[in-house]
């Protein structure tokens, strides 16, 4: 009858296990792309909460509604404007690039190339937007 177990021979030693002491495990880029995934996920699913229920204001109170669009219009707003085009853009492509992972046959095989890609993308296209945005906010505060 044949064991299922490993004998002593086939297990690692102990030396070969153990890692270098003090040093935490901190993920490869799957793990941080799943995470920045999940924060940019949570981050866009409550901006839109927020915007409902501000858009639901104009059924309710007319006046609430002119009053929370006009702190929407104060220049510091901008910077969250940018962090929510940073988060939904990012949440995009990277879907994108999972979609990829999960469907295409070669998809894990270029998951980091892939993500890569992601990153370019954003950045390319966050880097006009944010100049763009943060002028707009600096010239509303300063006077243009």
């Amino acid at each position: 009858m044949a064991s299922t177990t490993a004998s002593a021979v086939d297990a690692p030693t102990r030396a070969e296990t153990v890692r270098a002491k003090g040093r935490l495990y901190r993920g490869d880029l799957g793990m941080w792309s799943w995470v920045a995934h999940r924060i940019t996920g949570v981050l866009t699913f409550f901006f839109l909460f927020v915007h409902v229920l501000d858009t639901a204001l104009v059924r309710v109170s007319p006046n609430a509604y002119d009053t929370v669009i006009e702190t929407y219009k104060h220049p510091v707003m901008i910077l969250f404007e940018l962090g929510l085009l940073a988060a939904v853009l990012f949440h995009a492509f990277n879907g994108i690039r999972v979609m990829l992972v999960d469907f295409w046959s070669e998809g894990t095989k270029y998951q980091k190339p892939m993500f890569w890609s992601v990153i370019v993308l954003w950045l390319v296209l966050m880097v006009p937007a944010a100049i763009s945005m943060l002028t707009r906010a600096v010239t509303e505060i300063f006077g243009g």
